[in-house]
């Protein structure tokens, strides 16, 4: 296998896609600002297009369920004069659970003809977004003193949001394994330490 380095320095990127997402609280709901922009870096803005794409999607979550409440497209800068007429489909976002099974329920109402690419890749993005910001609110509970750990009404034992959603939290894996030997998630080191730390704390001599 052949590691890719970085570029040169000064060297001039061909093509800048930036994908920003910001979650904020709104009183029991979350809301959402996604916004994904292309650029070409080498061109001037005048004889050349410099910004190719700048769309934004702006979804509110119901926090109790995940769901999504509200959704409203808006495209700023697009290639074909006709292209904001597929605005209005978003808004069959509603309804849609940002839990398990979203990014699949995206891609088939929104993918290829039946939308936009652009936009739906922010559809995509505010799932796990969400998600993380479940947890950032959580964190913020934790670093306030009202809970303990980021489990906090999530059930006992586990996190159901986050269970097989990667290799570390795999059913019976690591971050279980973790949980079982007194883990608290989002107390601590960070990152945290390996499995074999919490192993040997559960030693008794």
């Amino acid at each position: 296998m052949t590691a890719v380095l970085p570029p040169e320095a000064g060297s001039v990127p061909l093509h800048h896609r930036s994908i920003d997402v910001e979650v904020y609280v709104d009183d029991v709901d979350l809301v959402v600002v996604a916004r994904l922009s292309d650029n070409r870096p080498w061109a001037d803005g005048d004889s050349a297009v410099a910004t190719v794409h700048d769309m934004e999607l702006r979804v509110r979550v119901r926090t109790p369920d995940l769901t999504i409440i509200g959704a409203t497209a808006e495209m700023h800068a697009f290639p074909h004069t006709e292209c904001p007429a597929i605005e209005p489909a978003f808004a069959g976002l509603v309804g849609l659970s940002v839990s398990r099974g979203y990014t699949r329920a995206v891609q088939s109402q929104f993918g290829g003809p039946k939308g936009c690419t652009h936009l739906e890749q922010l559809a995509r993005a505010v799932g796990p977004a969400v998600i993380q910001a479940v947890t950032s609110r959580r964190a913020l509970a934790v670093s306030t003193g009202e809970a303990d750990d980021l489990l906090v009404g999530a059930g006992s034992g586990g996190s159901p949001w986050a269970r097989d959603s990667c290799h570390v939290w795999a059913e019976g894996g690591v971050a279980d394994q973790k949980l079982a030997a007194g883990w608290h998630p989002g107390v601590g080191p960070y990152p945290s330490p390996a499995l074999v730390t919490f192993l040997d704390r559960k030693v008794v001599p």
